[in-house]
């Protein structure tokens, strides 16, 4: 089989800045691995319909993203313990996660008190809360506290602690100490896993920990996390899907997960495409 010109193109991710793109049937490999666990090339290049070349170049793509492993003839999850790289994330879903964020902004009033956590879905409902006013948000994202600290009447608050060099993200016991005096109306976090059981994940123990803090010091918790978090392995747990009140993400449910999310009784609000 020749590869068209068309599949060519397709096959390449675009950049913008550094950062990678996925195109659609990139994600669709994505989700369809991540549902399977491990594919042969030969099973992709026949259900893609396209040939064994261009679905290798796609997999080296994935791979080189750290969000498939390459394996001899096919391709699997990557390792639960290493997260993709932040500059990466940022670009990763991006769409998405600004419908996200967009409708995450919906729910929050006028003069709320937040916990804004470390991630990329995060700092995207950071800058959508430009329009309220007067917030008071405490935060261990250093990102998060450039976007927010210019609004109009927002008063922003950091933690102290450790800077992680690699996101602004801070983190350690004097990030915890200092959350736990505060109780908000709000807390939204950042998930990079929600286990097919319903149990969400990260990778880095000590961001878990300021998230228990933020959880258990929140009146209502937002977890805000695209559709590819669903299913996906990371190495620590953080707690039950019940410990947060709504999810914000912009996919319904997948299908075999329904009943997990229908017995942890939580909110699901999906921000597609025609929101």
């Amino acid at each position: 089989m020749t590869q068209t010109a068309t599949e060519k193109t397709a096959a390449h991710a675009t950049t913008q800045t550094g950062h990678y793109s996925l195109n659609e049937r990139q994600q669709k490999i994505l989700q369809y691995v991540q549902r399977e666990s491990f594919v042969t090339v030969e099973n992709l290049a026949n259900r893609f319909q396209i040939t064994q070349q261009t679905i290798r170049r796609d997999i080296n793509m994935l791979s080189d993203l750290n969000l498939l492993q390459r394996y001899h003839g096919g391709v699997g999850l990557p390792s639960s313990a290493e997260n993709i790289a932040y500059g990466t994330r940022q670009g990763l879903q991006s769409e998405e996660k600004r419908r996200i964020a967009a409708l995450v902004a919906e729910h929050i009033p006028d003069q709320a008190t937040l916990f804004i956590n470390i991630g990329t879905t995060t700092e995207e409902v950071a800058k959508a809360l430009s329009r309220r006013r007067n917030l008071r948000v405490i935060t261990n994202n250093l990102n998060v506290a450039a976007i927010m600290s210019g609004y109009p009447g927002c008063e922003v608050i950091i933690a102290g602690g450790v800077v992680r060099a690699r996101d602004l993200g801070v983190t350690g016991e004097e990030t915890i100490d200092f959350i736990q005096r505060f109780k908000v109306d709000f807390g939204i976090i950042g998930i990079s896993s929600i286990d097919a059981d319903g149990t969400l994940r990260d990778f880095d123990y000590r961001e878990v920990r300021v998230a228990e803090a933020i959880i258990a010091h929140s009146r209502t918790v937002f977890l805000v996390a695209d559709h590819s978090k669903f299913m996906r392995p990371a190495l620590v747990r953080l707690g039950e899907l019940s410990k947060v009140d709504a999810l914000f993400t912009d996919r319904p449910v997948p299908a075999e997960m329904i009943d997990v999310f229908n017995a942890a009784k939580i909110d699901v609000f999906v921000a597609d495409k025609t929101a």
